[in-house]
């Protein structure tokens, strides 16, 4: 069988976001991508695993990318395209312009010239087909497996905490494409952010001044299995130095909201990392840059009545 060399030049993502999280899946595309999408849609030459974001839905690595399914039929056959147990589903858009019938016809004809065995139920290969931009994309296809999901059921949470998904979103914000970095959110909480980045196998530890609050962010860990990164102290006397600090700025729930203190937050952010990725509920830019930050990037995003100011600084 021909192999197919799995280093594909050019990638086709397919995003989805709720209104209110638009600017925040905008400045997540920027930072994985070093572009911000014009449509819900992008091409890019490099490879992330939609599993990664909240926003990616499915992807093709691009194979074949023609004026008509007629080109990508042919193409197959002269390549002599050949899979075992292979699958093939149109990924569908809202940018789409065939119908129901085309559709099928051309799953079908595709599936007709690979060679191999087709296996519908339990494939080892999924194969995608799109027409986009008046093109036919063809090649291998991925979707998000949403699995991250789970830890929106952990068993300590707080009303006014991050989402799932913008605690995900953020993780991405901070590392980019390098998931050697080393990251810390010295105001974990019940450890929403901490959850997101060790699903992705990224190294990051969590500091938490409330006792009980750092004791429910241990047992989140533990419910899903992962090591304790969590310490119970104050992050004004951490020493050791990382890559990012993720923050999303105490305003008063559970801890001290005085101006005062959460800019020595921010000042002692800037001594323990080279990156600050921090969320408040006002805007922070005068705090952030009397800390010695300079904001690179701005976002927000809605919780019903809240809105939250994301700010990337280096």
């Amino acid at each position: 069988m021909l192999k197919i060399d799995t280093n594909y030049k050019k990638h086709f993502y397919y995003i989805k976001y709720p209104v209110f999280e638009e600017a925040l899946c905008k400045l997540e595309m920027r930072c994985l991508f070093g572009e911000t999408p014009s449509e819900k849609y992008l091409f890019s030459k490099s490879y992330i695993n939609p599993s990664r974001s909240p926003f990616i839905k499915e992807m093709i690595s691009i194979i074949y990318e023609e004026e008509s399914l007629e080109e990508i039929l042919n193409n197959i056959i002269k390549d002599k395209l050949a899979y075992d147990d292979f699958k093939v589903c149109y990924l569908r858009t809202e940018y789409g312009d065939i119908d129901y019938e085309e559709r099928l016809k051309s799953l079908s004809k595709i599936g007709f010239v690979i060679k191999g065995e087709p296996e519908i139920h339990n494939p080892k290969v999924i194969l995608g087909v799109t027409r986009i931009c008046g093109k036919w994309i063809f090649g291998i296809y991925e979707k998000n497996n949403y699995e991250w999901h789970i830890h929106d059921k952990k068993p300590y949470s707080y009303s006014n905490s991050l989402s799932v998904r913008v605690a995900r979103a953020l993780v991405n914000i901070a590392v980019k494409n390098n998931l050697e970095c080393r990251l810390i959110d010295p105001c974990c909480g019940v450890g929403t952010v901490l959850l997101e980045a060790l699903s992705m196998g990224i190294e990051i530890v969590g500091c938490e001044l409330n006792p009980s609050i750092a004791e429910n962010a241990k047992k989140n860990l533990k419910f899903y299995g992962y090591e304790d990164v969590v310490t119970n102290g104050d992050m004004n006397e951490i020493e050791e130095k990382y890559d990012v600090a993720i923050i999303d700025l105490p305003y008063g729930l559970f801890t001290p909201t005085t101006i005062e203190e959460q800019t020595a937050i921010i000042k002692s952010a800037r001594r323990i990392s080279k990156k600050l990725v921090i969320v408040t509920f006002e805007n922070m830019d005068e705090c952030i840059a009397n800390s010695g930050f300079n904001i690179i990037d701005k976002s927000n995003v809605c919780k019903g009545k809240f809105k939250r100011y994301i700010s990337v600084c280096e």
